[in-house]
Protein backbone atom coordinates (compact mmCIF):
# COMPACT_ATOMS: atom_id res chain seq x y z
CA UNK A 1 0.00 0.00 0.00
CA UNK A 2 3.12 2.83 0.57
CA UNK A 3 4.77 1.89 -2.36
CA UNK A 4 1.09 2.06 -4.55
CA UNK A 5 1.01 5.43 -2.31
CA UNK A 6 4.20 6.65 -2.80
CA UNK A 7 3.64 6.40 -6.92
CA UNK A 8 1.02 8.19 -6.44
CA UNK A 9 1.11 11.29 -4.38
CA UNK A 10 5.39 11.71 -5.21
CA UNK A 11 5.81 10.56 -9.05
CA UNK A 12 2.38 10.72 -10.31
CA UNK A 13 0.71 13.65 -8.65
CA UNK A 14 3.54 15.48 -7.35
CA UNK A 15 1.37 16.80 -4.13
CA UNK A 16 4.78 15.86 -1.64
CA UNK A 17 8.64 14.91 -2.24
CA UNK A 18 9.81 11.98 -0.83
CA UNK A 19 11.08 13.25 2.72
CA UNK A 20 7.78 14.48 2.89
CA UNK A 21 6.06 11.35 2.43
CA UNK A 22 8.62 9.63 4.52
CA UNK A 23 7.44 12.31 7.73
CA UNK A 24 3.80 12.11 7.06
CA UNK A 25 4.60 7.77 6.64
CA UNK A 26 6.18 8.08 10.11
CA UNK A 27 3.26 10.20 11.61
CA UNK A 28 0.64 8.32 10.33
CA UNK A 29 2.73 4.72 11.72
CA UNK A 30 2.49 6.74 15.24
CA UNK A 31 -1.36 7.61 15.25
CA UNK A 32 -4.20 4.91 15.73
CA UNK A 33 -5.65 3.25 12.46
CA UNK A 34 -4.95 1.93 9.11
CA UNK A 35 -1.94 3.69 7.58
CA UNK A 36 -3.59 4.22 4.17
CA UNK A 37 -6.88 6.49 5.93
CA UNK A 38 -4.27 8.30 7.88
CA UNK A 39 -1.95 9.60 4.68
CA UNK A 40 -5.31 9.55 3.06
CA UNK A 41 -6.51 12.04 5.64
CA UNK A 42 -3.03 13.72 6.05
CA UNK A 43 -2.68 14.42 2.39
CA UNK A 44 -6.00 15.31 1.75
CA UNK A 45 -6.02 18.15 4.18
CA UNK A 46 -2.74 19.70 2.93
CA UNK A 47 -3.95 19.55 -0.22
CA UNK A 48 -7.48 20.67 0.20
CA UNK A 49 -7.66 21.37 3.78
CA UNK A 50 -11.04 19.51 6.24
CA UNK A 51 -13.04 18.48 2.70
CA UNK A 52 -10.12 17.46 0.75
CA UNK A 53 -9.53 15.24 4.07
CA UNK A 54 -12.99 14.23 3.90
CA UNK A 55 -12.93 13.21 0.55
CA UNK A 56 -9.57 11.18 0.74
CA UNK A 57 -10.51 9.45 3.67
CA UNK A 58 -13.63 8.28 2.03
CA UNK A 59 -12.10 7.49 -0.88
CA UNK A 60 -10.24 5.01 0.98
CA UNK A 61 -12.91 3.84 3.32
CA UNK A 62 -15.94 3.12 1.13
CA UNK A 63 -14.06 1.30 -1.37
CA UNK A 64 -12.91 -1.02 1.15
CA UNK A 65 -15.85 -0.76 3.54
CA UNK A 66 -17.81 -1.81 0.18
CA UNK A 67 -15.65 -5.06 -0.72
CA UNK A 68 -15.34 -6.53 2.47
CA UNK A 69 -19.39 -6.11 3.11
CA UNK A 70 -19.71 -7.95 -0.14
CA UNK A 71 -16.80 -10.47 1.08
CA UNK A 72 -18.46 -10.86 4.56
CA UNK A 73 -22.11 -12.20 2.86
CA UNK A 74 -20.26 -15.01 0.93
CA UNK A 75 -17.58 -15.45 3.24
CA UNK A 76 -18.82 -19.07 4.50
CA UNK A 77 -18.91 -20.09 0.65
CA UNK A 78 -16.02 -18.34 -0.30
CA UNK A 79 -14.04 -20.19 2.05
CA UNK A 80 -15.07 -23.95 1.20
CA UNK A 81 -14.22 -23.36 -2.40
CA UNK A 82 -10.25 -24.79 -3.36
CA UNK A 83 -9.43 -22.23 -5.48
CA UNK A 84 -10.33 -19.15 -3.10
CA UNK A 85 -8.58 -20.96 -0.21
CA UNK A 86 -4.85 -21.11 -2.85
CA UNK A 87 -6.08 -17.74 -3.84
CA UNK A 88 -5.53 -16.08 -0.25
CA UNK A 89 -2.40 -18.18 -0.17
CA UNK A 90 -0.93 -16.26 -3.13
CA UNK A 91 -2.46 -12.84 -1.55
CA UNK A 92 -0.54 -13.72 1.53
CA UNK A 93 2.39 -14.10 -0.17
CA UNK A 94 2.45 -10.79 -2.00
CA UNK A 95 1.38 -8.45 0.87
CA UNK A 96 4.58 -10.03 2.63
CA UNK A 97 6.46 -9.00 -0.44
CA UNK A 98 4.60 -5.35 -0.74
CA UNK A 99 5.37 -4.78 2.97
CA UNK A 100 8.76 -5.96 2.33
CA UNK A 101 9.35 -3.51 -0.69
CA UNK A 102 7.85 -0.66 1.49
CA UNK A 103 10.69 -0.63 4.00
CA UNK A 104 13.03 -1.38 1.86
CA UNK A 105 12.48 1.45 -0.58
CA UNK A 106 12.15 3.77 3.30
CA UNK A 107 15.51 2.75 4.07
CA UNK A 108 16.96 3.72 1.12
CA UNK A 109 15.22 7.35 1.26
CA UNK A 110 16.90 7.58 4.73
CA UNK A 111 19.54 10.41 4.96
CA UNK A 112 22.75 8.59 4.89
CA UNK A 113 24.10 9.60 8.03
CA UNK A 114 25.10 7.85 11.44
CA UNK A 115 22.00 8.44 13.44
CA UNK A 116 19.36 7.07 10.74
CA UNK A 117 21.43 3.93 10.22
CA UNK A 118 22.08 3.31 13.70
CA UNK A 119 18.37 3.92 14.77
CA UNK A 120 17.73 1.26 11.56
CA UNK A 121 20.23 -1.64 12.80
CA UNK A 122 19.20 -1.34 16.27
CA UNK A 123 15.65 -2.22 15.31
CA UNK A 124 16.14 -4.56 12.69
CA UNK A 125 18.73 -6.76 15.30
CA UNK A 126 16.41 -6.02 17.86
CA UNK A 127 12.97 -7.34 15.59
CA UNK A 128 14.84 -10.32 14.54
CA UNK A 129 16.14 -10.89 18.07
CA UNK A 130 12.65 -11.06 19.28
CA UNK A 131 11.14 -13.39 16.80
CA UNK A 132 13.68 -15.81 17.04
CA UNK A 133 12.68 -16.12 20.70
CA UNK A 134 9.66 -15.53 20.19
CA UNK A 135 9.16 -12.23 22.27
CA UNK A 136 6.00 -10.03 22.12
CA UNK A 137 7.05 -6.93 22.02
CA UNK A 138 4.60 -4.50 20.18
CA UNK A 139 5.13 -2.40 17.59
CA UNK A 140 3.84 0.92 18.92
CA UNK A 141 6.46 0.33 21.61
CA UNK A 142 9.21 0.49 19.24
CA UNK A 143 7.49 3.59 17.72
CA UNK A 144 7.44 5.30 20.81
CA UNK A 145 11.03 4.50 21.91
CA UNK A 146 12.32 5.25 18.56
CA UNK A 147 10.67 8.60 18.79
CA UNK A 148 11.96 8.86 22.61
CA UNK A 149 15.31 7.95 20.96
CA UNK A 150 15.12 10.87 18.26
CA UNK A 151 14.39 13.26 20.44
CA UNK A 152 17.23 12.79 22.74
CA UNK A 153 19.86 12.69 19.98
CA UNK A 154 17.98 16.24 19.06
CA UNK A 155 18.45 17.59 22.27
CA UNK A 156 22.12 16.27 22.61
CA UNK A 157 23.07 17.47 19.56
CA UNK A 158 21.39 21.22 19.53
CA UNK A 159 23.21 21.36 22.80
CA UNK A 160 26.46 20.34 21.15
CA UNK A 161 25.63 23.00 18.41
CA UNK A 162 25.01 25.74 21.32
CA UNK A 163 28.42 25.23 22.94
CA UNK A 164 30.36 25.50 19.80
CA UNK A 165 28.59 29.53 19.24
Amino acid sequence: MISHIREEVVEKKHWTDSDGLSDIIAIAESTPGPIAINLATYIGFKQAGFFGSLAATAGVVVPAFAIMLLISLFLDGFMTNIYVAYAFEGIKCAVAFLIIKAGVEMFFLLPKKPFPIAVFAAVLIALLALEIFSVSFGSILFIALGGIVGLIFFMISSRGRENEK
